[in-house]
């Protein structure tokens, strides 16, 4: 064999080395829709980290396309319906999108249960899952659950102190429990997903909003309010629950070696991790609020405290609607308390 031979059939090997690696790589591909736009930080922070985390682990063999935007059609209400029925793969949403349809992670959506801290709440959740909170995830497998860094009260023109400052006013809110906490300040709640939000406050279709801060930079919230208030040492009213989960049948046609791979990234450390990426990104979102001349107000402990007494009728509200439907409230409740002090170190 010649030279020229050689190196044609060493072309050539590399030609057929580098299809198979192109094949392969195709194995297993994914698509993975959400609601925010590529630039959020659920986006660029913890999903885009989560995907790469797991295609690099899989040598190639998983390719996990990220959608945002609802850029394969629908609304942000439909994505449990679309990952339940196999349109898509995998989703990225708000729990409280679909009421009624998982009522055991809303207590940690509850005044006071979640007050400031993402990774113990994260912690507690991941606890519970398989003994309380599983059976409200039927034809999903989820990869991971995590909150933000609280409901925030962001204002356009009027600063809240108590309560009763609330009176007659149009909140935007993310779920059905949301809207019962702004019910109990006297005020009129909005339901309307994320994206929505910009023009609802420009057209003074809702006078705030209870949202983290995390989500000023993406909508421009900083341009649209004047302030964001919080309770002491960063207590928020209550948070949201979302969830990344797959596909059942899609998940239980993939081999132990690839599902392996997806339970390695999503385990506890990493549901701690999303804590963290989430109460950063909060910081941030409110530094470009105040750089940009928004006053942010923090409660005192005297006012925090009313706000609590208050709130605390909205736990055992949803306590006895949730009984009522065959789920044990009280014990949610319980132990979600329990694990988020554990994990908090108090």
């Amino acid at each position: 064999m010649n030279l020229r031979t050689l190196a044609r059939s060493g072309l050539l090997a590399t030609a057929f080395a580098v299809a198979a690696s192109g094949a392969l790589a195709q194995e297993f591909t994914f698509k993975l829709h959400h609601l925010l736009s590529a630039k959020a930080p659920a986006h660029t922070k913890m999903l885009e980290p989560w995907a790469k985390k797991i295609e690099d682990a899989s040598d190639g063999r998983v390719k996990i396309e990220i959608y945002p935007s609802m850029s394969l059609g629908g609304k942000p209400p439909q994505l449990v319906r679309q990952v339940r029925d196999g349109v898509v793969d995998i989703i990225w949403t708000v729990n409280g999108y679909t009421p009624g349809l998982f009522p055991r992670t809303e207590v940690f959506e509850l005044p006071f249960i979640h007050t400031n801290n993402t990774e113990a709440t994260n912690l507690a959740m991941y606890e519970m899952f398989d003994e309380y909170l599983a059976p409200d995830f039927e034809g999903m497998k989820v990869m991971f659950l995590h909150v933000h860094a609280g409901q925030g009260i962001q204002m356009v023109d009027k600063e809240i102190r108590k309560p009763s400052d609330f009176e007659g006013l149009k909140i935007r809110i993310p779920t059905r429990t949301g809207a019962w906490i702004i019910e109990a300040l006297g005020a009129a709640p909005v339901a309307m997903p994320v994206p929505d939000l910009p023009q609802a406050l420009s057209k003074k279709v809702v006078d705030g909003a209870f949202i983290p801060w995390e989500i000023i930079p993406p909508l421009k919230l900083q341009e649209l309010t004047d302030y964001q208030i919080e309770g002491a040492d960063k207590t928020r009213f209550g948070t949201t629950t979302f969830q990344v989960s797959m596909n059942l049948d899609k998940w239980n046609s993939l081999p132990e070696d690839i599902q392996k791979i997806f339970l390695d990234a999503s385990g506890k450390d990493w549901w701690k991790e999303v804590g963290t990426i989430w109460a950063a990104s909060d910081e941030f979102g409110i530094k470009m609020a105040t750089d940009a001349g928004n006053k942010h107000v923090t409660l005192s402990p005297e006012e925090t405290a009313a706000f609590k007494e208050t709130l605390e009728p909205v736990v055992a509200r949803w306590v006895e609607e949730v009984s009522a439907s065959g789920v044990d409230g009280q014990a949610l409740v319980d132990k979600a308390r329990e694990l988020i002090a554990k994990h908090s170190g108090s």
